[in-house]
C-alpha cells in the first residue's frame, strides 16, 4: 500500500476519485467513512462556501441570527421535525442522550437516567457516545471511564439470529421480547431511551433491520414511556435509498442523530432532529428555534442496480457469506466456512487484508473495512 508502513499520501480529489502523491488515481467507492456523497471537487459547493466565508465566517448563535440560518430554516420546513445543528456525529448523538433526559425531567421523571442500546453497534467517541456503543474494541481503553446507565440487547442480525424456519413476526416479537425484559430488567421508570442505527454501519458493516423491527421496538419504549433516538450519522441523508432511513421502517423516532452525509466532507456538520413529542416541550421551556427537516428524498435507481452487480459478481465466492445494505449502503460479510457461517479468526484481519489489496496499484479502489464485527456478540 505504501512503503515503510505509512497510508498513502492523498493530493486531490476530483468526482469520484482520490489523487495520490505518487500519481495513481483512487475510486473512492466508499466515500472515505461514508461522508463524500456528492464527490470531490463539486464546484457548486464550492462556490457557495467560498461565497459565504467572502460575506461571514461566524455568527454567535446566543447573539445574533443570520441568513444562512433562516434559508436553512427555510429549507427545512415541510416536516414536523426540527434541527439543531452541531459539529460531529459523536456530537449529535451526546446531544440526544442529553436532549432525551432532559425532555422527561420536563415532564418530571428525573429518575429515567436508563439508556438500552445494541450490542455490535458504534454511536461515536465522546464519553457518552462511546458509552452507548458495543463496539467493543473501540470501548476497551475507557471501560473505567464510561456511563454505568447503558444496557445492551442482541441487535436485529438476521444473517447470524434469526432460527430455521422462524418467519418475520416471530423474529421480531423475540426481538422484541429481548427489549422489554432489559426495561423490567432495569425497571421501566428508569430507562430513558431505547438507541440504534436503523441501518447499522461500521460496527457490523450494513446490518437493516427485518420488516416490522422498528415498529415493534417503538411500541415497547412508547408502553414505557421512553423514547426511541435513531442513529442516522452513517445511513441518513438519502444514503440508503430515502432522506432518512427510517422512512422504509414505518416509524418515525422521537429523536435522530444525523452527520456525514449532511455536509459530504466539505464541512464538519452534524445534527439532531427532534420529533413534535420533544419539540413542543422545548418550545415551552424556550429552547432556540429550530429549523424545520424536509419530507423524504429518494435515491434514483443506482442502489437497486448495485444490489444486483454485488450478488451476481460476489455471491458465488466461497468465502462470500452475506451481501447486505439498503440504497447505496452496503456490506459485504467473509466467512471461513459458507455453510456454517463460522467467522475468520479476528486476528488473521481478512478485511484489511481486502481492503489493503484492493487499494494497491492493481486496483485502485477505495473501500471501507470492518474487522471481527462476527466475532462480538450477535
Amino acid at each position: 500500500m505504501s512503503s515503510g508502513g505509512y497510508r498513502p499520501i492523498a493530493v486531490g480529489g476530483q468526482g469520484d476519485y482520490i489523487r495520490l502523491s505518487d500519481g495513481r488515481q483512487i475510486l473512492d467507492a466508499c466515500g472515505g467513512a461514508a461522508v463524500t456523497c456528492l464527490g470531490h471537487g463539486n464546484q457548486e459547493v464550492i462556490d457557495a462556501m467560498a461565497a459565504q466565508a467572502s460575506q461571514l465566517s461566524y455568527a454567535a448563535h446566543g447573539f445574533f441570527d443570520n441568513n444562512s440560518r433562516r434559508e436553512l430554516a427555510e429549507w427545512f420546513k415541510s416536516t414536523s421535525q426540527r434541527l439543531l445543528p452541531t459539529s460531529l456525529g459523536s456530537e449529535a448523538m451526546e446531544g440526544a442522550m442529553k436532549l432525551a433526559h432532559e425532555y422527561l425531567v420536563w415532564k418530571g421523571e428525573p429518575r429515567r437516567i436508563n439508556y438500552i442500546s445494541r450490542e455490535v453497534s458504534y454511536h461515536g467517541i465522546t464519553l457518552g457516545s462511546l458509552a452507548l456503543g458495543g463496539h467493543l474494541t473501540r470501548r476497551a481503553p475507557f471501560e473505567s471511564l464510561l456511563l454505568p446507565g447503558v444496557h445492551r440487547i442482541p441487535p436485529c442480525n438476521e444473517y447470524r439470529q434469526r432460527l430455521q424456519d422462524e418467519s418475520d413476526d416471530e423474529f421480531v416479537l423475540r426481538k422484541a421480547s429481548e427489549l422489554e425484559e432489559a426495561f423490567l430488567e432495569l425497571g421501566p421508570q428508569t430507562v430513558t431511551a431505547f438507541i440504534a442505527e436503523p441501518v447499522v454501519g461500521a460496527a457490523s458493516g450494513c446490518i437493516p433491520a427485518v420488516p416490522g423491527y422498528f415498529p415493534a421496538m417503538k411500541a415497547v419504549c412508547d408502553k414505557y414511556g421512553a423514547l426511541l433516538i435513531l442513529d442516522e450519522v452513517m445511513s441518513g441523508m438519502g444514503r440508503t435509498g430515502t432522506l432518512h432511513a427510517w422512512e422504509q421502517e414505518g416509524v418515525v423516532p422521537d429523536i435522530q442523530a444525523v452527520g456525514k452525509g449532511l455536509a459530504a466532507g466539505y464541512q464538519p456538520v452534524s445534527a439532531i432532529l427532534a420529533g413534535d413529542k420533544v419539540s413542543d416541550l422545548m418550545d415551552a421551556h424556550s429552547w432556540p428555534h429550530l429549523p424545520r427537516l424536509p419530507a423524504g428524498l429518494r435515491h434514483s435507481p443506482e442502489g437497486a442496480y448495485l444490489e444486483k452487480l454485488l450478488k451476481e459478481k460476489l455471491g458465488i465466492y466461497t468465502y462470500v457469506g452475506n451481501i447486505r445494505g439498503r440504497g447505496l449502503f452496503w456490506g459485504i460479510e467473509f466467512v471461513k466456512d459458507k455453510t456454517s457461517k463460522e467467522p475468520f479468526d479476528p486476528r488473521l484481519q481478512i478485511a484489511q487484508q481486502v481492503h489493503s489489496a484492493a487499494l494497491a496499484a492493481s486496483y485502485n479502489v477505495a473501500i471501507y473495512y470492518g474487522q471481527g464485527c462476527a466475532g462480538q456478540k450477535g
